[in-house]
């Protein structure tokens, strides 16, 4: 993931060791191939057992070997690891045996990121599983006061958690001038997986009632996802269809281009059924970054990024009619449509720069190596 590499690549008085499985998509995330070390696959037949035990057997997400844990210990001491960082809490569940290992040599960070705090804690033995990582690790780290809090209620320790923001490049998302367009050709845009909990039902519901008072205003939607043919037939349902563009999934420099054409970044999220729910999300925050004013929900850590009323609109979950509501009157008053725009660029700027999140994270690994 993008904000994974870029915190990892940030660093400025850590060096990074990057310990793997499996290696993708080398030439968009170049690394130093000396601090890329894959590790030893178990026997695909044996692996694939173990697997169907944990998952179908025990109902439990299944966890690395001894063999695997021995073989991570090693390595972590001979490099001379001063402190492991795991990413996701899913994936700590699988390394609990490593967290409890008495024989580690460093102290162990698990971070959450969003889908890893709720999806299938309702099952009791995931439930066990999350708790041993909160056992295990010396820091839990948040992307959101909202993930920090639903952790503590799965039964973190407070004193352990701590909030490690995404960071924004600010130089590779500045401030563009925007006009109010001729004619009244808005330009809404959504960045983001197509998934449930993105909302995309209620943006495609707020398009087709703003279109009653903008009849030229648009849709972007950014990304790919299992959703969008289900989206493409609620627009033609809706009679959208030619006021809505699916872009599929673009890089940086389309995604700078359509954000810089846009008027209004649109993330309606909410908690999907199985739980899934945002942090704060990386392309609102670039968005933000660029001047774009939000209309969103009062979901996850949304609020801890755009204040309503400020830099943004925020509204209860599937609540598309007050969204709707809300982004035609700013959508009527330009003055506060790009008061709003430089409102969110200000926020990130003061709150979710790269250069800041990334000195907290280093002061967060110093505190865990002191207590040694």
């Amino acid at each position: 993931m993008l904000h994974v590499y870029r915190q990892i690549i940030g660093l400025s008085n850590f060096e990074s060791l990057i310990l793997t499985q499996k290696r993708i998509h080398a030439d968009k995330f170049p690394f130093d191939e000396k601090r890329v070390i894959l590790l030893p696959r178990p026997n695909g037949v044996l692996r694939e057992l173990r697997r169907f035990w944990y998952r179908k057997c025990c109902k439990a997400p299944w966890v690395i070997s001894n063999r695997e844990c021995k073989g991570i210990e090693r390595i972590l001491e001979e490099r001379g690891a001063e402190v492991l960082h795991v990413y996701f809490g899913h994936i700590g569940m699988h390394l609990v045996p490593l967290l409890e290992s008495k024989s580690r040599c460093c102290p162990v960070v698990v971070s959450f990121h969003g889908a890893d705090v709720g999806v299938d804690m309702d099952k009791a033995a995931y439930l066990v599983a999350m708790q041993a990582v909160f056992a295990g690790a010396d820091r839990i780290l948040a992307r959101s006061q909202s993930l920090a809090k639903v952790l503590h209620q799965l039964g973190c320790p407070e004193g352990k958690i701590r909030i490690s923001r995404t960071g924004i490049p600010l130089d590779q998302w500045p401030l563009q001038a925007r006009v109010s367009p001729a004619g009244g050709e808005w330009r809404l845009v959504q960045a983001c997986r197509l998934i449930e909990k993105k909302g995309l039902d209620v943006s495609l519901r707020v398009l087709a009632k703003l279109r009653e008072s903008f009849p030229e205003i648009r849709l972007t939607l950014i990304g790919e996802g299992p959703l969008q043919a289900e989206m493409e037939s609620l627009a033609a349902e809706l009679g959208i269809t030619g006021a809505l563009e699916f872009t599929g999934f673009v890089g940086e420099d389309r995604l700078r281009e359509e954000f810089a054409k846009a008027h209004v970044f649109i993330h309606p999220s909410r908690i999907g059924k199985d739980g899934n729910q945002e942090g704060v999300p990386n392309a609102m925050l670039e968005a933000m970054a660029t001047g774009l004013p939000v209309a969103a929900t009062l979901h996850g850590g949304i609020p801890e990024a755009v204040e309503d009323g400020v830099s943004g609109i925020l509204v209860e979950e599937d609540d598309w009619q007050s969204l709707a509501e809300g982004l035609k009157t700013l959508l009527e008053n330009e003055q506060q449509w790009k008061a709003m725009g430089s409102a969110a660029s200000a926020g990130v700027e003061s709150r979710f720069s790269q250069e800041k999140q990334i000195a907290d994270l280093e002061g967060i690994y110093r505190d865990v190596i002191e207590e040694g």
